[in-house]
């Protein structure tokens, strides 16, 4: 089994935060500790997003942290949210993602581009976790290519008609509101594309499943399918057009994700720093031997520049000066780290490093899915390409 997390930090990067950031990761890491990893492998087992979490995770301030208190929210900094996200992804990927879900993808656009009837009918309910929303862009055809979709949104004299079908969406079964993005122009014209608040028990609209999935066991992975959704006028989204809000949306969970997937990283280390001090191997200790230290001492490094990558980026995101750029370079070189990480954490426990009582095989599964959504590690590739030639390959 693994020991308590006794968490990492070789470059004093504890220095760089103030007392109040330290203390919301502190009171999470708790959290996490006390109440994800005693349930995290039997819901991962039986494919179940543990939703008696929900509460607590509004009660804490941990859904939407960086928005406004007379929403119900806390109204911390960046640098407290990633922060945030880093210590759920320490538990499970499929646990960030909730957060993440519903603080940046549906809370986000409600409170950017919503009107004042979608933010006060709405907020309030979603930072306390009493309502749950959903984030509909990605489709069966169009994941990383959005401005391909097809889901449409038809003018009518009294509102609007939606039909369509998004994939791949986190919380899309469980979820009261769903934000979804529909083509109200031509197919192709991006200028056209607009996002809809849609109330999940509106006539036309269901989601189902999705079936066969080997990674984010413990996270609500949906098919959403509109089917002649009649909407007023008032579901439409008044501050953004076009592509800008979808991607907008996007960076900021993109910005979770680079300090979630330092979490998975540590965590994954820990569990094999703890396992290499106690298990025996031919008359000594594991963490006696030249290969595994050399295998611990990689994994230091490339957390220790992960974490300083994220300071860094929640710097400038305080300070609005943040580009969507740096935050695709900081997701994909993390995330990519973080993969190595669990898959040599899970390589140095052996044989016991595939069951579900020791961590690092599940967070190597769920990184998968963390290395292609949110933008494939590929695409963030072209983005940088693009940002450092100045053409554009895709």
């Amino acid at each position: 089994m693994a020991s308590k997390f006794q968490g990492i930090d070789f470059y004093d990067v504890d220095s760089l935060l103030s007392e109040e950031e330290r203390m919301i990761r502190d009171t999470v890491r708790e959290w996490v500790e006390e109440r994800v990893m005693p349930i995290i492998g039997k819901a991962y087992i039986d494919r179940r997003f543990p939703k008696e979490l929900i509460p607590e995770l509004g009660e804490m301030g941990m859904l939407g942290p960086t928005l406004p208190e007379e929403y119900g929210c806390a109204g911390l900094n960046n640098m407290a949210y990633g922060l945030i996200a880093q210590e759920l992804e320490r538990g499970d990927s499929g646990i960030r993602s909730f957060a993440s879900v519903q603080g940046a993808l549906v809370m986000y656009p409600l409170f950017t581009f919503g009107s004042d009837e979608h933010k006060q009918e709405w907020l309030p309910k979603l930072a306390t976790g009493e309502k749950i929303g959903c984030f509909g862009l990605s489709e069966p055809d169009f994941g990383s290519n959005p401005a391909g979709m097809i889901t449409t949104a038809k003018k009518t004299d009294d509102g609007w008609v939606l039909n369509g079908t998004k994939m791949w969406i986190t919380n899309g079964s469980m979820a009261d509101v769903a934000i979804i993005w529909a083509q109200t122009a031509e197919i192709g014209d991006t200028s056209g594309i607009r996002g809809f608040v849609v109330p999940t028990d509106v006539d036309g609209f269901s989601a189902r499943d999705q079936k066969g999935k080997l990674s984010l066991l413990a996270s609500d992975t949906s098919e959403i399918h509109l089917e002649d959704i009649h909407l007023p006028d008032s579901a439409l989204l008044p501050g953004i057009e076009g592509l800008k809000g979808p991607l907008l949306c996007l960076t900021q969970a993109r910005f979770g994700i680079t300090f979630g997937a330092v979490g998975a990283a540590m965590a994954c280390f820990d569990e094999a720093r703890s396992y290499a001090k106690e298990r025996m191997m031919f008359g000594g200790l594991l963490g006696g031997k030249q290969i595994q230290q050399i295998r611990l001492a990689d994994m230091l490094t490339k957390i220790t520049q992960g974490q300083l990558l994220c300071i860094q980026l929640a710097r400038l995101k305080d300070a609005g000066t943040m580009t969507s750029q740096q935050v695709s370079l900081a997701k994909r070189a993390n995330v990519d780290m973080a993969c190595d990480i669990a898959r040599e954490a899970r390589r140095l426990l052996g044989a016991n490093g595939i069951l579900v009582e020791y961590h690092s095989m599940r967070h190597m599964a769920n990184l998968e899915s963390v290395y292609t959504y949110e933008g494939t590690h590929d695409i963030h590739g072209l983005i940088l390409g693009q940002a450092v030639t100045g053409i554009a390959a895709y």
